[in-house]
């Protein structure tokens, strides 16, 4: 591992993504093969490295002296978020059909929101993905706002 694996910058900064997960081996597979990440660090904390970004993977848990009134867990309700992970890539047809081979299971087919194809997958834990590639959007075109 060098510094170039890690979310490390010498200067200025880098975005991660944690997820609170309930099995991190489970998880770390998931973002590793669905994904294509590289395991950085196994676990305490997991790190994976996708593309131009790393994801950060631990277990829940309670209040610790840096966040005295925070617990961190897993989401509750699968129909609710505030939040999820925005995955671009250059061919969705083709990413579906690979992600589904490793056992990624969409909520729909990739729909076409005028300004991008999209669709929509969850991690093991229920953390919701969305998965778009741009095509209108290149050429000015903003994405539908009815459903």
């Amino acid at each position: 591992m060098n510094r170039d694996d890690l979310p490390a910058p010498v200067e200025g900064l880098v975005l991660t993504h944690f997820f609170t997960v309930s099995d991190v081996p489970r998880s770390r597979a998931f973002y590793a093969d669905v994904l294509g990440g590289t395991v950085v660090l196994e676990e305490n904390p997991c790190i994976i490295k996708i593309a131009n970004g790393w994801i950060i993977l631990n277990p829940g848990g309670g209040p610790t002296d840096d966040k005295p009134d925070v617990v961190l867990r897993t989401p509750d309700d699968p129909r609710t978020a505030s939040g999820f992970l925005n995955v671009r890539v250059a061919d969705i047809h083709r990413f579906c059909e690979a992600a589904a081979a490793k056992g990624a299971e969409f909520l729909t087919p990739p729909v076409d929101r005028r300004a991008e194809l999209r669709c929509y997958m969850r991690d093991p834990d229920g953390y919701l993905i969305e998965v778009g590639q741009a095509t209108g959007l290149l050429k000015g075109e903003l994405a539908r706002t009815d459903t």
